[in-house]
């Protein structure tokens, strides 16, 4: 009889339990659920397919960007390429302010303090436009000079200092798509996040070609096309971000009281976002070195290394929604008191990583000449992004793990161990690595492109080690 009611019971709650598309559909609609709460594998399932094809969106646009420049030339994609470098301080910017309303409103909202969470977003919005300004106006200004301390060649000069000038100035767009997005997942509300993201770069895909090549009405406007179409593409997306906020129509809602400064709340985002954007900065700041090496070696290598690393992108932006996912329970578990939970969420999600993006990396270490013949029928071109295709990937199994590391730490407050962990990994490993291997060595190109594994897999093994300590889960927030 006991056997009986056990199996009933049983059966009941498997019946009551959401079926695996259920969940999926009630995630790309956006869900109401306490990610807290509820079973684990199904809060990770609801923040991170919206995240994943958030981001997946975003890798496309990175990929079909370059298509089009491609077929203007090395020079213009040599030019998109030291573009995407000088950006690297806003992007830095804008994921340490991100990481900062991350950690923030996640612990908030997993306190179910919502007017608090929605003070923070409102500080770090602000905060947000005010740097842009800054940014933009410095970017416009001196848009060809910095093209030329990259060492760019005249010619290169000449083609991008208008795409630069463009992407520079936008900067806005870029700040508040990363910010407001931040916010979004941060409260649970990944599919608002997704849609944004979606809007922004699938009309950038429609207008991309058209503001290159011309089409109707649209001028013919070259690489600096590229650039117009991304921030107008971009600043419909952040158009619809500040209405869903504006009418309420996610979790957090954000009023005028919510942007008048607060000293004390601005102080926390500054400490926790000023690590952040150092932690990126280090990052981000290391690939100028990187392509300070290969510009040395011309505008083939250049260019072959550009159309690799986007195609790493497309790999690698979609796991980097598998990692906010946990970033983002780790905030909300932290602020629900269950650090436990919050652990076994990360050890979750580093597993579906790895099987994805080890997936991934083997296609691109198998068939790297088949992915870089679609940017590219420049020869030479091809076969500097297959050499850096195929060496990167080897290492995609290594850092699917450490990415979802080192956002643990940021989703917990702790964005000084991630900051250290690049340190180390970037500035020790990889530039003095790729430097001894291509100049002093003569592997040339190749040796930056061994570099660049060989970092990520120190920083993978860092904070993987330092994860397993588990102090983070000892970290205060607001």
């Amino acid at each position: 009889m006991q056997h009986a009611i056990r199996a009933a019971s049983a059966v009941s709650e498997s019946s009551a339990t959401p079926s695996f598309w259920s969940t999926v559909r009630e995630a790309l609609r956006g869900t109401q659920q306490e990610l807290t709460s509820i079973p684990i594998q199904r809060a990770v399932l609801l923040l991170a397919v919206p995240m994943v094809l958030e981001m997946s969106m975003e890798s496309l646009f990175a990929v079909v960007d370059i298509f089009f420049v491609s077929k203007l030339g090395s020079d213009a994609v040599a030019a998109v390429g030291l573009t995407e470098s000088m950006l690297s301080l806003v992007y830095a910017l804008a994921m340490g302010l991100s990481a900062g309303a991350t950690a923030i409103v996640s612990r908030k909202t997993g306190e179910k303090d919502l007017e608090g969470a929605a003070a923070a977003a409102g500080q770090v919005i602000a905060l947000s436009v005010l740097g842009a300004i800054v940014l933009g106006a410095a970017g416009v200004t001196l848009s060809s000079r910095l093209l030329g301390a990259m060492g760019a060649s005249a010619s290169v000069v000449a083609t991008g200092s208008g795409y630069t000038a463009v992407m520079l100035g936008g900067s806005v767009t870029i700040f508040l798509l990363f910010v407001v997005n931040a916010v979004f997942r941060s409260a649970g509300d990944a599919a608002v996040a997704m849609r944004a993201l979606w809007l922004a770069n699938g009309l950038n895909i429609l207008l991309a070609p058209c503001f290159i090549f011309g089409v109707g009405p649209v001028p013919r406007m070259g690489v600096a096309g590229a650039a117009v179409a991304t921030t107008v593409s971009r600043g419909i997306g952040v158009a619809y971000q500040v209405s869903m906020l504006k009418r309420g129509r996610s979790r957090l809602a954000i009023r005028a009281r919510h942007l008048r400064p607060r000293p004390k709340l601005i102080v926390e985002i500054f400490r926790l976002s000023s690590t952040a954007s150092l932690q990126v900065l280090i990052e981000t700041a290391s690939w100028l070195g990187l392509v300070r090496i290969l510009s040395s070696f011309g505008s083939q290598a250049l260019a072959g290394y550009t159309i690799a690393m986007r195609v790493v992108t497309f790999a690698l932006l979609p796991s980097w929604g598998l990692a906010n996912a946990a970033a983002t329970l780790v905030g909300q578990n932290l602020g629900a008191s269950e650090p436990e939970r919050a652990e076994r969420s990360v050890r979750a999600i580093a597993r579906y990583n790895i099987l994805f993006l080890g997936t991934i990396g083997a296609v691109f270490a198998l068939a790297p000449h088949v992915v870089v013949r679609l940017f590219t029928h420049d020869g030479e071109v091809a076969t500097y992004g297959a050499d850096c295709l195929r060496i990167v990937a080897v290492g995609f199994v290594v850092f699917a793990y450490g990415m979802v590391m080192l956002q643990a730490f940021n989703g917990a407050g702790d964005t000084i161990t991630p900051m250290l962990v690049n340190l180390g990994s970037f500035w020790f490993v990889k530039i003095p690595i790729a430097y001894v291997l291509a100049d002093v060595l003569g592997l040339g190109p190749r040796g930056v492109f061994f570099a660049i594994t060989l970092a990520y897999s120190a920083q993978s093994i860092v904070s993987a080690v330092l994860f397993r300590r588990g102090r983070w889960k000892t970290k205060k927030v607001g």
